[in-house]
């Protein structure tokens, strides 16, 4: 779907560049990740094998982690398998490889937020539907939070940190080629405190 999305006007602009592919990644995943994590914790609730796996000697935050390196790896073979793209792009013109490295990179980040967001959401029901259009709305609000018909209706003073807090903006960045410690520092913090948050919900239906 993405090849084809890209193609459709590549030939059409006469550039040399994947810019306009790394721009259709977002909201591809926005669809496919949460499709990847709705039933990583509902499906094991619905069949009941979440008390076997809760009752093995592993910690929780072992569990949850297995589960996002499991559809981490999962989605960077489905990236990787994009490989024919770049060197068709790269075979036709002047293309900067640095920057198509720096969105491959910034596409794992994201995609490695959104996952985080799904298992999350995945760990509050039993049903896969809706986790998967709860994740889709919560990946959604934090991908546009720092777009500009957003800030439009926050407080002036506010709008800088809006603008962090929100995904796309990061993303841009990184699509442009440039790798600043910060959007790499913002990402790992979204990640990680998703998956904590999930390490307490879990945490939290043991207890009950």
């Amino acid at each position: 779907m993405s090849s084809w999305l890209f193609f459709r006007t590549f030939f059409i602009d006469g550039q040399a560049s994947m810019r306009t592919y790394f721009s259709i990644i977002p909201w591809i995943f926005l669809f496919i990740i949460p499709a990847i994590t709705m039933r990583l914790w509902s499906e094991e609730k619905k069949l009941g094998t979440i008390e076997i796996l809760m009752t093995l000697p592993v910690k929780d935050y072992d569990v949850v982690i297995g589960k996002f390196l499991g559809s981490l790896s999962f989605l960077i073979i489905m990236i990787a398998l994009s490989f024919p793209i770049p060197i068709l792009v790269l075979s036709l013109g002047n293309a900067d490889l640095g920057v198509i490295v720096s969105s491959y990179l910034g596409t794992i980040f994201l995609g490695a937020s959104y996952l985080a967001i799904g298992l999350y959401v995945s760990s509050f029901t039993k049903n896969q539907i809706i986790s998967f259009i709860v994740a889709i709305a919560l990946s959604f609000f934090l991908f546009i939070l720092g777009e500009d018909i957003v800030t439009y209706f926050v407080p002036q003073t506010l709008v800088p940190v809006v603008q962090y807090l929100g995904l796309s903006k990061h993303f841009d960045s990184i699509i442009r080629g440039v790798l600043d410690t910060r959007d790499i520092i913002y990402y790992l913090s979204i990640i990680g405190l998703f998956l904590y948050l999930n390490v307490r919900s879990i945490a939290k239906w043991k207890a009950n």
